[in-house]
């Protein structure tokens, strides 16, 4: 499966479809982490968090983790304010 990638542009209008093409996408076979490339999101705001901790969910339930690779300082700093960058796993 290759990696799955934030869009640069992440924000609340954008956030329920991002997540649900992501979920529908994923193969009935998962590997035992599914990464995540946020290098390229530059516009964002604390839905793109909700997005990434949706897929988590998901994955999670399905026996597979996420792992984020490219976590730019503005998306780290926001995950760190909200208390969550622990669950966002560094690819």
């Amino acid at each position: 499966m290759s990696p799955l990638k934030l869009p640069a542009t992440l924000l609340h209008d954008q956030a329920d479809a991002c997540l649900a093409n992501w979920v529908a996408q994923l193969p009935p076979e998962l590997p035992p982490a599914v990464v995540l490339d946020a290098s390229e999101v530059v516009e964002f705001d604390s839905s793109a968090l909700a997005v990434l901790l949706g897929l988590r969910r998901a994955l999670t339930q399905k026996g597979s983790a996420l792992k984020v690779q490219g976590i730019t300082p503005r998306l780290r700093e926001l995950a760190s304010l909200y208390g969550v960058m622990d669950l966002l796993q560094p690819a």
